[in-house]
């Protein structure tokens, strides 16, 4: 039994100005601070003797496994990525980088920013275009209402306030 598993689909890409310095910014972080650090750390813990047990030589050596597996990562994917760093000429509309203020039936207001699937964090408020929410949204208006299903849950919004900030 093999542990093959099917490619993953790949996630849209398109990217905010700031998300794409942010993945730059981690690229030169793991390259250019991280990795020489724990380069000489194995080479440190190299020249302790036996490798086999040496737990430093092989956590340092996994972890530069980790460390090159997301370089290779972000440099494909930098390269693959669209800037989206102008305004929509219709911003009454919702497209990609939008702030878009929703209302449930239950009066709660829900703040997101529709952003690229690499740069996306529930805890910022940030929204993944590719989810299920933002794709109910995108091309919508104020006061437009959107239906989401989410694990059998049917959930109506409403379409408060759409905003866009400037890159």
């Amino acid at each position: 039994m093999g542990r093959w598993r099917p490619p993953t689909k790949q996630g849209s890409s398109y990217i905010t100005p700031e998300g794409f310095q942010s993945l730059k910014d981690e690229l030169n972080q793991l390259w250019k601070i991280e990795r020489p650090k724990v380069t000489q750390a194995v080479s440190d813990a190299a020249k302790n003797g036996d490798r086999s047990e040496n737990g430093d030589y092989i956590y340092g050596k996994k972890r530069l496994r980790e460390i090159d597996r997301r370089v290779r990562y972000l440099s494909k994917r930098i390269e693959q990525l669209t800037v989206v760093d102008q305004l929509p000429t219709n911003q009454s509309k919702i497209y990609f980088g939008a702030w878009v203020e929703l209302e449930d039936t239950e009066s709660n207001l829900f703040r997101y920013r529709i952003v690229g699937p690499d740069e996306f964090n529930i805890r910022e408020n940030k929204l993944s275009m590719d989810s299920p929410l933002a794709k109910k949204m995108l091309g919508k208006s104020i006061d437009d209402e959107i239906e989401v299903t989410v694990d059998g849950n049917t959930t109506q919004y409403y379409i408060v306030d759409i905003r866009y900030s400037l890159p």
